[in-house]
């Protein structure tokens, strides 16, 4: 049998259709005129049914337009017709943003499906602040889901420039795209008392609408995110359903649970925001002169910005915590500065107050203060519970200090302080992480009572010698804490962190080295890790929800010179890896830091 070859010639096609274009252009050979508009388009009986399913069924052999010679198309503009004609003829599609709605059109009731994703991609590259709202209805119109959800996530993104200057777009939007804005995460400086006054003005605008239509509207919004002085000035007449009432009074009910909203969280009540900030709280450009100030960074943007609301005192040695969208700062060291004789001072005193911030309405409020006054000390949450473990209390009055052993936990319930079990041994400048619903705790100094050496307590070198490699493990379903392996190297004042299953010790004060190294549960064992890049200590430190660490500023010693530093690093869990990804916008040292969603 003789062999042979399939061979195939790239152009074939092209030249079909370009002998197809120039039969139409000079009318040759055309079997079928279209109309529509009032303009006559002569074609290819045969190539329209063979490029639309449309024709394909209109040319079909029990058909009375089979033989027709002249067919008319009322429901689209000679406009449309002729582009979508040219794509079938040509393989280009001329679209702008003034013919995308005729095109589609063509394109959607000739069953030309490969134009209408050509057109779907032009309405999706094609979206900003003007065109969304007018896209999204397009798309709502034709169906096309991927373009809807595209200019859907543009108009919550751009939802604030176009309240202030194209509202009437808004109102103009299709209740499914008005719906999807309303049920997003993130609509970005917008305050959710003006999202309630669209929806009630969209209402106005198309209404009166079915029942069930405005419900699901309006139960959309966050009623929980409205003061409750604003809450009881709103009246229209589709929020008298007993729905809607009954999410107004749900949120009149938020507003008066006082010290139990972190754990009484829900939909209403969650910030529309990104939930990857992290915040800076306290710290300064010097060790012993701490500010007030709150730094957001975004990890996106790798941009810092500073916040409107300051701490309420100025703090050294406090914790940081967040818990159901708010933050908790907690305990710590007061620093006051005073003027006698015309002299300055100043007085440092540790202190169990408790602050916490609601950033849904940037206000603070001081709620119920810990059982004893701590500093030096460390926080963790489990399962939206807040415990303080160990530290050290500084009586300046005596000029003594005694350390603790013992374990509070904060009830949101009833907003006190209970006890819990105490570690074996009083316990400060160590640190404290969880994982799997148990706390961890290493290192630090065991604790003592006597004269303070300095105003900068745990700065005295001759204590690094008491460092402890120690780790403590408490299942809180015990009483008691169990002693896990030790880390390799004693540690003070340094940082855990937990990801991925593991956790993580980083440097701390005294240590010689910038090692940093990791704990598997499961085998009980530490493995020396890639070293930090740079030496420090009283640096913030966060774990990301990617698992990565991100470190900031802290201090170095420098030629004999304690510097503050303004590098962020970042640390890949996965990698073993460390880079510089930005700096601050100043020198920092001692902020702690958590993540909590912000708004914009």
């Amino acid at each position: 049998m003789d062999s042979y070859s399939v061979l195939y010639s790239s152009c074939h096609r092209t030249g079909l259709l370009s002998g197809f274009q120039r039969l139409r252009t000079e009318g040759k050979m055309c079997d079928v005129v279209l109309e529509a508009g009032g303009v006559s388009f002569p074609c290819h009986r045969a190539l329209l049914a063979s490029s639309s399913e449309y024709f394909w069924a209109l040319f079909g052999e029990t058909t009375a337009e089979r033989l027709a010679g002249s067919i008319s198309l009322p429901v689209l503009t000679p406009q449309g017709l002729d582009a979508i004609l040219d794509f079938l003829y040509s393989g280009w599609l001329s679209v702008s943003p003034s013919t995308i709605s005729v095109v589609l059109e063509a394109a959607r009731y000739l069953q030309v499906e490969t134009a209408v994703a050509i057109c779907e991609c032009f309405i999706i590259d094609g979206l900003s602040v003007e065109s969304c709202c007018c896209y999204a209805n397009l798309a709502e119109r034709h169906t096309l889901s991927n373009a809807l959800e595209a200019a859907d996530q543009t108009i919550a993104m751009e939802m604030g420039t176009l309240l202030q200057e194209s509202k009437d777009k808004l109102l103009e939007l299709n209740i499914q795209s008005l719906m999807s804005v309303l049920e997003a995460d993130e609509i970005p400086g917008v305050k959710e008392l003006e999202l309630i006054q669209l929806a009630l003005d969209w209402l106005d605008e198309n209404g009166p609408l079915p029942l069930l239509k405005s419900n699901l509207l309006l139960s959309r919004l966050r009623f929980g995110l409205v003061c409750a002085s604003d809450l009881a000035n709103l009246h229209h007449r589709a929020m008298g359903t007993p729905l809607i009432r009954s999410q107004l009074t749900r949120a009149m009910e938020y507003h008066r649970m006082g010290p139990a909203q972190p754990i009484r969280q829900n939909k209403q009540s969650t910030l529309r925001a990104s939930p990857n900030r992290v915040l800076l709280v306290g710290g300064g450009s010097s060790a012993d002169c701490p500010e007030q100030q709150l730094l957001a960074f975004d990890p996106r943007g790798k941009k810092f910005s500073s916040m409107s609301s300051c701490l309420p005192l100025r703090l050294r040695n406090h914790c940081v915590s967040s818990v159901g969208g708010f933050l908790f700062v907690i305990g710590g060291e007061e620093v006051k500065e005073g003027d006698e004789d015309g002299k300055k001072s100043v007085t440092t005193s540790t202190t169990n107050q408790v602050w916490r911030y609601d950033p849904r309405f940037a206000c603070w409020e001081q709620v119920g203060s810990m059982l004893e006054r701590r500093a030096q000390f460390s926080c963790c949450v489990v399962d939206d519970v807040i415990y303080a473990v160990g530290g050290r209390h500084t009586r300046p009055d005596t000029d003594t200090h005694t350390s603790a052993a013992s374990v509070e936990f904060y009830d949101m319930t009833t907003g006190a302080w209970r006890r819990g079990a105490a570690m074996p041994r009083p316990l400060y400048g160590h640190a404290s992480t969880v994982l799997d619903g148990s706390i961890y705790v290493s290192g630090g100094l065991p604790g003592n009572q006597g004269t303070i050496q300095g105003s900068n307590h745990g700065d005295n070198q001759g204590e690094n010698r008491e460092s402890s490699r120690e780790v403590l493990y408490w299942d809180l379903k015990g009483r008691v804490w169990e002693k896990r392996a030790s880390m390799s190297i004693a540690r003070f004042s340094h940082r855990l962190a937990t990801a991925h299953g593991f956790i993580y010790a980083l440097l701390g004060m005294y240590e010689p080295f910038c090692d940093i190294e990791r704990y598997d549960s499961r085998s009980d064992h530490w493995t020396r890790l890639r070293p930090l890049l740079t030496g420090s200590f009283n640096y913030g430190m966060v774990s990301t929800p990617s698992g990565n660490l991100l470190v900031f500023g802290g201090r170095r010693w420098s030629d004999g010179q304690e510097v503050i530093m303004r590098s962020v690093l970042e640390y890949d869990t996965k990698t073993d890896s460390w880079r510089e990804i930005c700096q601050l916008p100043r020198p920092l040292t001692g902020t702690e830091c958590t993540l909590l969603p912000l708004p914009d």
